[in-house]
């Protein structure tokens, strides 16, 4: 697959063609993505067919459109039965593309979908690169009006952790700057708090940004949403959130699913507040989409807006991000189980 070969070395795949043609195809891959190999116009007929079947790491399985067009989701399949969930969204001056980083995941946040699902094996850089070249593609034939023609923000925080899966998340980042011409400062990393893995992107030089994704104040109810926090509790979360602020001089975000009854307290706004405040970071807000397998429900609209309201009025720049795609299981791991549960009906 040429996707799963290094940029670098695509030339070991074309042993009896001039070396220029790896470059050619090179551009075809990152800087100028197809959605067929018969549109790489610049390499021979025989060339192009040869590649036809090896150009992308999976299969198209589920597609599906909301907002009217401007919010699009896909599973695709690997060869091995791997299912991989990237939704793109577009706006009028920005077309944001949210990629998946490992095949569900192992970290077991109970109001997730792709935890709710398990963990079955990490992505691999080309795995993770093909779903931007996929949907620079698909925008490159026009696949969707009134939104820029290229991604321009790129976000992991479809299925799985990023930061535990470093080494293959980090090689996909660097083919992205260096190969598809991406600005680092438009790729957000999303963690719950993968301390180690923080501390080893505030040590990298690319401008990235930082999402962290919180849910609770406290250490005993992040404790029983995010499982992870018995390993690193909040003080150290913070204490990597600080880290990376001071390396790169670029604002951390906080995320913070709004569950009724659970997390939408008066007093978790406040104490919420206070990290924030510490970090001066920017706190984005998201309903609960909910899944087939909890009965927790997203909190009702006048709670989130009270909630909001005791950000702001502590001072945090807080907002609430727009929910896509909700009627399509656009939330991660949601259309992966929707398929299972569709395969196993039939």
């Amino acid at each position: 697959m040429l996707y799963l070969t290094q940029p670098e070395q695509l030339e070991t795949l074309l042993p009896d063609e001039p070396s220029y043609r790896a470059g050619q195809l090179r551009a075809w891959l990152y800087r100028y993505p197809v959605l067929a190999a018969e549109s790489m116009t610049n390499l021979p007929k025989a060339l192009r067919s040869h590649l036809a079947d090896r150009l992308w790491p999976f299969d198209l399985e589920v597609e599906r459109t909301a907002d009217g067009g401007a919010t699009r989701k896909w599973l695709f399949r690997t060869p091995d039965g791997a299912a991989i969930e990237t939704v793109l969204m577009g706006y009028p001056r920005r077309t944001t593309l949210c990629i998946s980083s490992q095949v569900g995941c192992a970290f077991g946040c109970t109001f997730c979908a792709t935890g709710q699902f398990g963990f079955e094996r990490h992505l691999e850089a080309g795995e993770i690169v093909a779903q931007i070249a996929y949907a620079m593609a698909f925008l490159g034939a026009g696949g969707m009006k009134d939104c820029p023609a290229r991604v321009t923000n790129i976000v992991f925080m479809g299925m799985g952790e990023p930061l535990a899966n470093y080494v293959r998340v980090r090689e996909s980042i660097r083919r992205m700057i260096e190969h598809m011409g991406v600005s680092a400062r438009a790729i957000t990393v999303s963690t719950v708090g993968v301390v180690p893995g923080m501390r080893r992107l505030a040590a990298e030089s690319w401008p990235v940004k930082l999402a962290v994704s919180l849910h609770a104040a406290d250490d005993d109810l992040r404790s029983r949403l995010v499982p992870l926090n018995k390993r690193y509790p909040l003080e150290e979360v913070e204490a990597a959130a600080a880290e990376f602020f001071a390396a790169k001089h670029r604002r951390v975000s906080i995320e913070w699913t709004m569950i009724d009854g659970v997390n939408d307290s008066d007093d978790q706004a406040i104490k919420l507040a206070a990290i924030a405040n510490r970090l001066r970071a920017h706190v984005n807000l998201i309903g609960l989409n909910p899944t087939p397998l909890t009965p927790r429900l997203p909190s009702p609209q006048l709670r989130i807006e009270a909630f909001l309201g005791v950000l702001r009025a502590g001072g945090v720049n807080a907002t609430l991000r727009d929910t896509r795609g909700r009627d399509i299981d656009a939330a991660c791991g949601q259309l992966r189980i929707r398929a299972a549960a569709q395969k196993s009906a039939g």
